[in-house]
């Protein structure tokens, strides 16, 4: 069976996209796991691996669209991805020619759609990210108290205060100064929290924030199932969400969130009813289209694939470079 997958980022979080809607049969699972793994790994994947991948499937518990499925490299599954939605946003809008869409999640359907763009030839998408939980048996997270919100882990991280929110995959969130941003404390404190522990049974994605200026976070991110990454949509939203309730950010206005794979825009809303959800703003950019068999790749032969190299990215990279000169410190 012939697949043709897409690689793609979002703010250089990468992914392939696989539709299964256009294969001659659905994947087993086991399949998909090792395929994933195959083709993701970093030494010796394909086009030097990739973050995961995003399989586009038919809508399980609606009556029409199309659902998405985040499998992480090591083959574990993400609840949501909202910088790999904003790739598969595009997809879907150039394969149906419409500029919006709704998009079936794990957990949710989060409307997508077609935005300015945020440089010049970047291809930007807006996504919804939601729900919103926090109370602490979402994530889950072992505490006493329903909430944990701006407390000290102090056996952990002595002096550091932190948030959890599930949106709806887990983020644990704290605001730092620079010197603490460029310290091992992130990779120390998540590598223990994904392993085995009391707080975390089921792992988390922990982000350092760092303050900018007005409406400017920095965010950098330890995600399950995938380790440090150039960026996690999830976390940006989460952390601008944070950002509102801790920082004095304001509702409703554009929050600009740079990270070490470029920038993004957020917004945070309010429901009447008091709960939260976010727009993620950001680029959707394609890599390479590849045409390789599924044989071939579970057998490891990755050489026998044919691909179109597509030039987006230099825009993309001169995007950057743009943000990097005006944003960091």
């Amino acid at each position: 069976m012939e697949l043709e997958l897409i690689k793609v980022h979002g703010s250089e979080n990468e992914f392939f996209i696989l539709d299964e809607t256009v294969l001659e049969r659905t994947l087993s699972e086991d399949e998909l796991v090792s395929l994933t793994k195959i083709i993701t790994d970093r030494n010796e994947g394909l086009l030097n691996g990739a973050d995961g991948v995003l399989l586009v499937g038919a809508a399980r518990h609606k009556a029409t669209g199309e659902s998405m499925r985040v499998i992480n490299y090591d083959g574990s599954e993400a609840s949501m991805c909202g910088n790999g939605l904003r790739t598969v946003a595009r997809y879907l809008s150039e394969k149906h020619n419409q500029d919006e869409l709704v998009v079936e999640t794990m957990h949710a359907d989060l409307h997508v759609k077609k935005a300015e763009d945020l440089g010049k030839d970047i291809q930007t998408f807006q996504v919804e990210i939601s729900p919103v939980s926090f109370n602490v048996d979402a994530l889950p997270f072992n505490w006493a108290d329903e909430t944990f919100i701006d407390q000290e882990l102090p056996e952990l991280t002595p002096g550091l205060r932190f948030s959890a929110v599930a949106v709806p995959n887990p983020h644990l969130i704290s605001f730092v100064d620079h010197k603490t941003m460029e310290s091992s404390q992130l990779k120390e404190l998540a590598t223990y929290l994904n392993g085995a522990n009391p707080y975390f049974p089921d792992g988390v994605n922990v982000s350092f924030v760092e303050e900018l200026g007005n409406q400017k976070i920095f965010v950098r991110t330890f995600e399950r199932g995938v380790g440090f990454t150039n960026a996690c949509g999830t976390a940006m939203a989460a952390s601008s969400l944070m950002y509102v309730l801790l920082k004095g950010g304001k509702l409703e206005e554009k929050v600009q969130v740079t990270n070490p794979g470029g920038m993004v825009q957020t917004i945070v809303h309010q429901k009447e009813d008091g709960t939260y959800w976010m727009d993620l703003i950001g680029n959707a950019t394609y890599l390479s289209k590849i045409s390789i068999s599924l044989k071939d790749i579970l057998n490891h032969q990755l050489a026998n694939n044919k691909q179109i190299r597509l030039d987006e990215n230099k825009n993309y990279h001169d995007f950057i470079k743009h943000i990097s000169d005006i944003n960091i410190k």
